[in-house]
């Protein structure tokens, strides 16, 4: 008799547990769901913001570019030159230039043109590594304070390859 009483007990609590795990498990997932339905914003918002961006500010994707001459910001083409030493090693570098206000295309021309001829006075050695980076950027930014008066506020670099 006592193998069958300690059998009907163990039953009841088996079942209890998964009633109990069921009845968390979906508290849980409603839990879930209403604390992404709060944070995230509704579809319908999505559509209405992209729809707003005006055309000559979107990219292929149909997605705002923060870049833009509306902004202040110009995108410098890329400027691929080699090094003064050794002079088989190529640099590939992008830029762009934030502007006080109105941005200056024939200002950013001359930046770009700077910065070209500053790239080949360079040696392999002066730039390699985190330290010789980071000379490059306040070497280039300074260059680009110099030349325009303080009407550039930020330089901002986007790519930087050396081969």
């Amino acid at each position: 008799m006592e193998e069958t009483d300690t059998k009907e007990l163990k039953s009841p609590s088996l079942v209890m547990t998964i009633a109990a795990v069921a009845v968390l498990t979906l508290v849980a997932g409603g839990g879930g769901w209403l604390v992404g339905a709060l944070l995230a914003p509704p579809p319908a918002e999505k559509a209405e913001a992209a729809a707003e961006v005006p055309e000559h500010a979107t990219g292929e994707e149909g997605l705002a570019k923060i870049a833009t001459e509306a902004n202040g910001i110009v995108q410098l083409e890329p400027i691929t030159t080699n090094l003064a030493y050794p002079a088989e090693n190529w640099v590939r570098i992008e830029v762009a230039l934030q502007f006080k206000g109105a941005p200056d295309v024939a200002l950013a021309e001359e930046i770009h043109q700077d910065i070209a001829a500053y790239l080949k006075t360079l040696s392999l050695q002066q730039i390699q590594g985190p330290r010789g980076f980071q000379y490059l950027r306040d070497d280039i930014r300074e260059r680009v304070d110099l030349r325009s008066d303080g009407r550039v506020t930020n330089v901002m670099f986007r790519t930087f390859v050396i081969q």
